[in-house]
């Protein structure tokens, strides 16, 4: 008997929260299951956020399940209040377009938009934009608790700043997309992240009440530290899954330093490599967990960036950290005319600012080959520089190849 992606799904440690999970164990087993996961297409790429749940989406259609990405291009005019404390600025249609168009691109490396229960991506902007909003209210308003909807955790925590009508309307049109989806294309299970809890319960009721059939909601896992925090943010800010944004090797270099205590987690949910082997590589404690480290950062780049990338970011990683070729060390070039070390970090990407700079140099961060830089308006050493190529070593994690042109 074939294994149910329900339990593959609890088993690498996806899901969070279920409803009705005895009926939705019994769907997932005995047919194919159309699902939808909500996209916000606030930017032109997706980041580590959205990792999770497009894994979850690609898990779902190996077991033989229909994944719909729906992007929030209705939606996205208004903002969603889940997880905020501000109103988010709206958008044009036109960068709402584009941003679609660049998710598609990301989510083809992960799931199928052809072939046997072939992925569609759906717009709701396509049904939301077009509302008769009296009729909306008179079809779907009357279906909304507005008790129940102030108990919700994503209301709750902007009620002291200030809740607008605009933005409570957006459980109802998460809700509609649900049923919208459900009449055509037959959906009857969301998935996301768990904030979006309250809202995607909304949509499951509602087609309980207008349609009298099952519908479900689950939500999985966010990617925390050990200290509780999202994983995924750096010093540039967002991981982003757009080279252009995150390089593959700085989106290598991140899952190559994760903590100890999160690389298996992190290769359940983040790959596909099989449990036993997962266990294997992580059941050490010591310097043998360097490999299994390296091993995550490989696999998770190769599915997001491909395997070309993934190989050049990991020899670019070895020339940089040892046991590799400092030819393959990552490279950049500078000109001529930077010679102060604190405009050098500036051109290198690892400042934002001159006093950023500094205050690494007066930490003791930067070498330049095997010299400790110690002065904060020092210059490049003078024999760096007549070379034509040096190291430059920020910490013990960031060496760079800088060749002068």
């Amino acid at each position: 008997m074939a294994k149910n992606i329900f339990d593959v799904l609890k088993e690498r440690g996806f899901i969070k929260q279920t409803v009705f999970e005895d009926d939705l164990y019994n769907l997932l087993g005995s047919e194919s299951v159309p699902f939808y996961v909500g996209f916000d297409p606030t930017a032109d790429s997706l980041h580590i956020g959205h990792y999770i749940p497009i894994m979850a989406m690609a898990w779902m259609q190996k077991y033989g399940h229909k994944p719909i990405a729906l992007i929030g291009g209705g939606t996205a005019m208004i903002g969603d209040p889940s997880g905020r404390s501000d109103m988010r600025s709206m958008m044009t249609k036109e960068t709402i377009s584009h941003n679609c168009d660049c998710f598609r691109k990301q989510m083809g490396r992960f799931i199928r938009f052809e072939g046997e229960n072939a992925a569609i991506m759906v717009n709701n902007g396509d049904w939301l934009l077009n509302l008769n909003y009296v009729d909306f209210l008179r079809d779907i308003g009357v279906h909304f608790s507005v008790n129940k909807m102030l108990t919700a955790e994503c209301f709750k925590s902007r009620m002291e700043k200030g809740l607008s009508f605009l933005e409570f309307n957006y459980m109802l049109m998460q809700g509609y997309d649900f049923l919208k989806l459900y009449q055509d294309y037959g959906v009857k299970l969301q998935l996301g992240g768990d904030d979006q809890w309250s809202n995607m319960l909304a949509g499951a009721n509602l087609i309980r009440k207008k349609e009298s059939q099952p519908a479900f909601a689950m939500t999985f896992t966010l990617l925390l530290t050990s200290e509780g925090k999202k994983m995924g943010k750096t010093a540039k800010g967002a991981l982003w899954l757009d080279e252009n944004k995150t390089t593959p090797y700085e989106f290598y270099q991140y899952f190559r330093n994760v903590e100890d205590v999160k690389v298996e987690e992190c290769m359940r949910l983040l790959t596909f490599m099989e449990m036993d082997e997962i266990k294997e590589l992580t059941k050490y404690n010591d310097q043998r967990m360097n490999a299994a480290k390296e091993r995550l950062a490989f696999e998770v780049t190769k599915l997001v960036h491909g395997e070309e990338k993934a190989l050049e970011a990991q020899r670019q990683a070895r020339a940089a950290f040892g046991g590799g070729n400092a030819e393959d060390m990552l490279t950049i070039e500078i000109d001529s005319n930077v010679t102060l070390v604190a405009d050098l970090l500036i051109a290198a990407g690892q400042a934002k600012s001159k006093g950023e700079a500094k205050r690494l140099i007066e930490g003791g961060g930067v070498s330049i080959d095997s010299t400790k830089i110690a002065n904060p308006f020092g210059e490049i050493p003078a024999d760096s520089v007549a070379k034509g190529e040096f190291i430059l070593h920020k910490g013990k994690k960031v060496h760079l190849k800088v060749v002068i042109k």
